[in-house]
């Protein structure tokens, strides 16, 4: 939370930190415990995330990627896409079928740590808007994962994947994303700012700490063995709207333009948000998703 209200690179190790370890302490052997948390907390063992795949998005129960039985372990083949730093990653945590389709979608699925170094893993860029490299499309072609690499129960899947998501989706990085831009922006009104600006200003910062009351309680769920999906759901919802939010009223409330690059601290995160801030609501799962999964918890569909 510090790292991310002071604008410091944490992209490299905040899957481990945030949802990883955490799924790992729930969910793994005693063995992958001893090996991975210590690596983890010391920063010398990064993850990335095996769940969107092609033609599915955030639809997550439509995964085709499959790991079929063998002697010893298991033959994985199939394709994960947007996935963050796959290409400088050690491992990923993989969510894919083990059994046979049925009418529950939920069903038959289970999660695997994978080494990224393993043979018929194939890692392609895909370079964003920006012109940044974070995503990636990865391959497994006969990917042989021995039976040690299972996280968890055969056929658990469903159930960790979705605490693992409630990790995801309900921590200070779910709305604390434009909060350099809100520091610069009120450095740049001054002391005295127009009434409507700080009108604008003391909005964002109430909703800033009230989702932070709501991120925390989250926490406190998850720490409590609880599986606070809805919960989760709501926090994202409503922290990345909020993150887009404050890129928009930034722009009406000055004149400088968003410039790459700028010596102007305000000018330079403005250009980065403009661009990155549509994908707030889309990374993590969709707006859509998001939804669907508050309003089944509420009892309205």
């Amino acid at each position: 939370e510090e790292m991310l209200a002071a604008g410091a690179p944490v992209a490299a190790h905040w899957v481990a930190d945030r949802q990883s370890g955490p799924n790992i302490l729930r969910n793994g052997s005693e063995a992958q415990k001893r090996f991975f948390l210590p690596r983890i907390a010391a920063g010398e063992c990064s993850f990335c995330i095996g769940m969107s795949e092609p033609d599915s998005g955030s639809d997550l129960a439509a995964a085709r990627t499959r790991a079929a039985p063998v002697q010893g372990g298991f033959l994985v083949n199939g394709r994960k896409i947007w996935t963050s730093n796959a290409h400088c990653a050690d491992y990923m945590i993989l969510f894919c079928r083990t059994g046979e389709k049925s009418e529950d979608r939920h069903a038959a699925a289970s999660q695997f740590i994978v080494d990224l170094r393993t043979p018929g893993i194939t890692v392609r860029p895909i370079i964003d808007l920006a012109g940044l490299h974070h995503f990636n499309e990865v391959l497994f072609e006969d990917v042989f994962l021995p039976e040690e690499s299972l996280l968890g129960g055969l056929g658990n899947g469903w159930r960790q994947v979705s605490g693992e998501l409630a990790f995801e989706r309900s921590g200070p990085e779910r709305f604390l994303s434009s909060f350099r831009l809100m520091v610069e922006l009120t450095a740049a009104l001054g002391p005295e700012p127009s009434e409507r600006a700080a009108m604008a200003l003391g909005r964002l910062v109430a909703h800033v700490m009230t989702l932070r009351r709501l991120s925390r309680s989250v926490a406190g769920m998850l720490q409590a063995g609880r599986e606070p999906a809805v919960e989760a759901a709501l926090v994202k919802d409503l922290g990345t709207s909020l993150e887009q939010e404050v890129v928009e009223i930034a722009r009406t409330l000055i004149e400088d333009e968003p410039a790459p690059g700028s010596a102007d601290a305000l000018a330079a995160v403005l250009a980065h948000l403009v661009q990155h801030a549509p994908s707030f609501s889309i990374r993590g799962g969709t707006r859509e998703i998001l939804r669907g999964i508050i309003a089944r918890g509420l009892g309205l569909r």
